[in-house]
């Protein structure tokens, strides 16, 4: 492939395919970006649409949201902006990025880079270029350094980026050593990518990723915090866990779930308990897929199926006669579940849900042939709370058993609960389970004040709500003094 080529010119029709892709998917946005291409070029500049915008277009996915890169200086790009733009931004300017809003989509335009790294932290040393060629050899993966130059839609392909885009391979433009020594980062996004796209990275990547592992301690928990999360998300999650745990990244950014890959001796079998942990990730997508295939992806539920077990390896017993337990790794594994999450920076709310999750997995494996009272099933939906969907789904897809009779009794006994929930909650609205008294009746009935007392009588009722259900007025009055009688509480009237 030659280095600078108009589209349609590609060397196989696999190629072309997608460069055709390319046309079709720029004519989507063509009223901005061709006015954008003809505004640079009028002045004398270059103009290129560049990096992931030209990745997806190439796949067929363009969306609202394009690169561009040029020669023109920040200060230079916002004079050809100003006139044309609805809005025009310049927070990332210190870094050579201006973005504007016209017509329905937004543009980022970066003046060309050629930036050097002290190889210590990941901030680099911002430097303005003057070539194409020198802004691209510093970008990430090869299917990122691409660009399509406009007005002209020239197409600029000087790393093989369109050969990989096609053998659906991941690999750097320059020595991938290099690359990930001046950002580390780029090695969670290699796995990112990996699981987003489904690519495969080259073996020098894989290589380079496992030799400099370590060198990951470089970047902030907040950054990791993000590329994991996009990973989780993607299409393809298992393969970019695979991969983090393959090249010992997950050693320090998510050192549970390598922990998970229990040695298993002849005389203790168990499951082996990383695989079975990605099949449960695997499963409960599948899961959330089905129950809405146009919903966004649920980064609480694919946490949760990941790290549901972690527990096992800190809770594993072995026992006389061969056996193997795992007592309390629920309790274990929401503790260290937490502890990681907060060492990532993920949000409180987030944090807690996958928490609890992780906490609530095992409840249901106390239910059998549908034993529990409806104080039992009660209480599974009021700890699950707004959690009940998600508990849902990862309860059903942490059954990865092979014996089929096996699976399909636990799908029974779980279809059977689903329903027993949905009877009660067409009876009691589970949904709202409160005592049958408020606050301000309990203070009026036992005279007292706000504060303690009211909290522990409003907990009585709600365990007693629990038990027996709904309760009449009359009942719950009668419950609240016989309470109060048993602390020592004097009440009006009594």
């Amino acid at each position: 492939m030659s280095n600078e080529q108009p589209i349609g010119s590609g060397p196989t029709s696999l190629e072309r395919d997608a460069q055709r892709n390319a046309v079709v998917e720029l004519i989507k946005v063509a009223p901005v970006a061709e006015e954008l291409g003809k505004r640079f070029a009028a002045a004398g500049h270059r103009l290129y649409l560049v990096g992931g915008s030209v990745r997806d277009a190439l796949l067929g996915r363009l969306g609202t949201d394009l690169d561009f890169t040029t020669d023109a200086r920040p200060e230079r790009v916002r004079e050809l902006l100003a006139g044309w733009a609805e809005t025009i931004w310049d927070t990332g300017i210190q870094f050579g990025t201006l973005g504007a809003f016209r017509h329905g989509t937004t543009v980022e335009i970066t003046t060309f880079r050629a930036d050097s790294y002290d190889r210590v932290g990941r901030n680099p040393e911002v430097a303005f270029g003057d070539t194409i060629e020198g802004d691209l050899v510093r970008r990430d993966f090869t299917i990122n350094a691409m660009a399509i130059q406009l007005p002209e839609r020239a197409f600029v392909d000087l790393h093989g980026g369109m050969t990989d885009l096609v053998d659906k391979r991941l690999d750097t433009p320059a020595a991938p050593e290099d690359s990930f020594a001046d950002d580390p980062l780029r090695m969670l996004r290699a796995a990112r990518f990996v699981a987003q796209l489904g690519f495969t990275p080259s073996d020098r990547v894989v290589t380079a990723m496992t030799e400099m592992s370590a060198e990951i301690a470089r970047i902030t928990p907040e950054r990791v915090q993000v590329e994991l999360s996009k990973l989780l998300c993607g299409e393809f999650p298992r393969r970019g866990v695979e991969l983090l745990v393959s090249s010992g990244l997950a050693d320090h950014v998510l050192p549970e779930v390598p922990a998970m890959k229990l040695e298993i001796d002849e005389h203790h079998q168990h499951k082996d308990v990383y695989s079975h942990s990605l099949t449960v990730l695997d499963q409960a997508i599948d899961l959330e897929k089905a129950a809405d295939p146009d919903a966004e992806p649920d980064l609480v539920l694919r946490l949760a199926a990941l790290l549901h077990d972690i527990g096992k390896p800190a809770t594993r017993r072995f026992e006389s006669g061969g056996g193997v337990s795992f007592h309390h790794h629920e309790v274990v594994g929401a503790k260290m579940t937490r502890k990681r999450m907060r060492a990532l920076r993920y949000p409180k709310d987030v944090i807690n849900q996958v928490a609890d999750l992780v906490f609530l997995h095992l409840r249901f494996h106390g239910y059998s042939d549908g034993q529990w009272t409806d104080s039992a099933v009660r209480r599974y939906v009021n700890d699950a709370g707004p959690l009940l969907p998600r508990l849902h789904k990862l309860v059903r897809a942490d059954c990865t058993t092979r014996n089929k009779r096996k699976a399909n009794a636990l799908q029974r006994a779980y279809d059977d609960l689903e329903e027993r929930i949905d009877r009660i909650a067409a009876e009691e609205d589970l949904a709202k389970v409160r005592p049958d008294l408020d606050g301000n009746e309990i203070m009026g009935l036992l005279g007292v004040e706000p504060g303690p007392v009211v909290g522990k009588a409003w907990k009585h009722l709600k365990e007693l709500r629990l038990d027996r259900g709904p309760m009449s007025r009359e009942e719950a009055i009668e419950e609240l003094h016989r309470w109060a009688r048993e602390q020592g509480i004097e009440t009006p009237g009594q």
